[in-house]
């Protein structure tokens, strides 16, 4: 388990275990108040199924906050196919140095985030945004530009997400993808076909060790110079 679990914040959303204080320390409320939005209008407009609901803290929420423990300080990150905002703002709550771009192609999701972006983006703190389109798109790339760190969380295949975000990275970006048990165990295959496409140091990294049923891994790789 995450914690003992404390009041719940209300509006149908789960109890807030008490790891999340460690996770997102002052911005514990504006973290409650996506849970809740998660567990509300995520599921009414089909972002997030209702069997989700109990889990939205150790699946979803502390899950990609955990992302953080690969990122590097003061980075620019692009969550690519950002659906209902994971892991961009998790990733943005537990960390205020970042500036986040959360790119969705789909309207009713850009809708979501929209909103939440709104009630959720730090007061004075780096710049929080929305790109309505998909990653490899002429316009997303111009409108975002080469950055720091692109995120994803079960988006495609990794061959194929490198493709896709090829126009956001530069030499040195990295590519942080939230992952299944299969593509963990499809990374060694897959490793002459990322290499091939200019990925460098490819290899599986477990974050949040101290988050119980919210620890993972993820795959980190990096842009050469190819």
């Amino acid at each position: 388990m995450s914690g003992a679990e404390e009041d719940p914040p209300g509006d149908g959303a789960p109890p807030t275990p008490s790891t999340a204080h460690q996770v997102f320390g002052s911005a514990l409320p504006r973290a409650e108040r996506y849970v809740a939005r998660l567990a509300s209008d995520g599921v009414v407009r089909g972002l997030i199924g209702p069997r989700e609901v109990p889990r939205l803290w150790d699946r979803h929420v502390l899950n990609s906050a955990a992302v953080a423990e690969a990122v590097p300080q003061d980075a620019h990150v692009v969550d690519v196919g950002s659906g209902a905002g994971l892991p961009g703002i998790p990733l943005g709550l537990a960390r205020p140095d970042l500036a986040l771009t959360l790119v969705e192609p789909m309207s009713r999701r850009v809708e979501f985030l929209d909103q939440a972006v709104a009630d959720l983006a730090p007061d004075g703190g780096r710049p929080w945004r929305v790109v309505r389109g998909r990653a490899e798109e002429r316009s997303v790339v111009s409108a975002v530009g080469p950055v720091d760190v692109v995120t994803a969380r079960a988006v495609a295949p990794l061959p194929r997400l490198v493709a896709w975000c090829r126009g956001l990275m530069r030499p040195g970006t990295q590519l942080v993808a939230l992952v299944g048990a299969r593509a963990l165990q499809d990374l060694p295959r897959l490793l002459p076909e990322l290499t091939a496409a200019g990925m460098r140091d490819v290899h599986p990294r477990a974050v949040g060790a101290e988050l119980g049923d919210a620890a993972t891994t993820v795959v980190v790789m990096t842009r050469g110079t190819r």
